[in-house]
């Protein structure tokens, strides 16, 4: 009954997200977690989601580090951000903070202030690291 009428709202566009903190809801702390996460609510802290998703929807406003594998930004983040994945800062969402990263996406009307360094993913430099090692102990072996 309720799939019929769909929202342009940020829950809609992260229907994956298993956690939600509410509009309506402050946090001062730590939020730590492995399921993905949308915010709509404040949150001033450390948010650290084990290689999951974090969406911060129109109406958060975080101050906050945050450590995740994604992170799209709708509404407003105040804090340095190292995801290993992507970050997204659609329209109207702002971040004022440094971003580590492999992968970045400003939209148009997006605001952000601060550095990006861009890393690759830890996935991509653990099988890239190895095949040179492998490679050169390999040589060294025929070599010897």
């Amino acid at each position: 009954m309720w799939d019929k009428k769909k929202s342009d709202t940020p829950q809609a566009a992260a229907p994956d997200a298993t956690g939600w903190l509410g509009s309506s809801l402050h946090v001062k702390g730590d939020i730590t977690g492995t399921e993905d996460l949308l915010i709509d609510g404040s949150v001033e802290g450390l948010i650290h989601l084990d290689g999951r998703k974090l969406t911060v929807g129109t109406t958060a406003k975080l101050t906050a580090d945050i450590n995740a594998h994604d992170l799209v930004v709708y509404g407003s983040v105040k804090g340095n951000v190292r995801a290993t994945g992507r970050i997204e800062i659609k329209k109207d969402g702002s971040i004022i903070g440094d971003l580590t990263t492999a992968q970045i996406m400003i939209e148009d009307g997006a605001d952000f202030k601060g550095s990006i360094e861009i890393a690759k993913s830890a996935a991509e430099e653990a099988g890239k690291d190895v095949s040179p090692r492998a490679a050169a102990a390999g040589a060294g072996a025929k070599s010897i």
